[in-house]
């Protein structure tokens, strides 16, 4: 499979097998988000992964409308930790995109080993922080949950659900 058809496969998932995911897929998926790139190269980047049913179930009440996460057998929060992010001389801190760059280098991993995900960014900041005991400089950017799909996503969707290319591409000065 191209990196193009493997793109095109990844979708988001919000439906999930009662499948549990094997540890040897779980260690890939997180070691693609571990070898991703960060700014400088200071990846202040935390992985927390929950199985636990329990714990499953207090992280999706942190999202309003989290009940399907829960049915993820394992959901990962991508934390990133601002005090350990480079900043640009701007003043701006990479520390979400270098989150950003990692959950994405876990969803496509994800997808190539017939798992699906969903990036979940829509929930309770402050319960979710106080959940996880984290210290002030570290918060969950993202929440992955992850599984073998109950569903079927289209690879050819993107035909008709994202921009024309000539919408967004910009030849050596922004024309609109």
């Amino acid at each position: 499979m191209t990196f193009l058809e493997l793109a095109k496969k990844r979708y988001s998932v919000r439906s999930y097998k009662n499948i549990p995911v094997e540890d040897d897929k779980l260690k890939q998926v997180l070691e693609a988000g571990r070898v991703a790139p960060s700014a400088v190269n200071f990846q202040p980047l935390h992985f927390i992964v929950f199985r636990d049913e329990e714990m499953k179930k207090k992280v999706a009440d942190t999202y309003e409308i989290g009940a399907w996460i829960y049915e993820a057998p394992v959901i990962i929060a991508v934390c990133g930790d601002h005090s350990k992010a480079w900043r640009r001389p701007d003043g701006k801190g990479h520390c979400d995109i270098d989150a950003a760059i990692a959950a994405d280098h876990m969803t496509l991993a994800a997808a190539e080993l017939g798992l699906g995900t969903c990036w979940i960014c829509n929930f309770d900041t402050r319960a979710l922080h106080k959940l996880l005991r984290l210290p002030p400089h570290v918060e969950v950017i993202v929440l992955l949950p992850l599984g073998y799909p109950a569903d079927q996503g289209d690879p050819e969707r993107h035909a008709t659900k994202r921009k024309k290319m000539e919408e967004i591409v910009h030849w050596d000065t922004f024309n609109r």
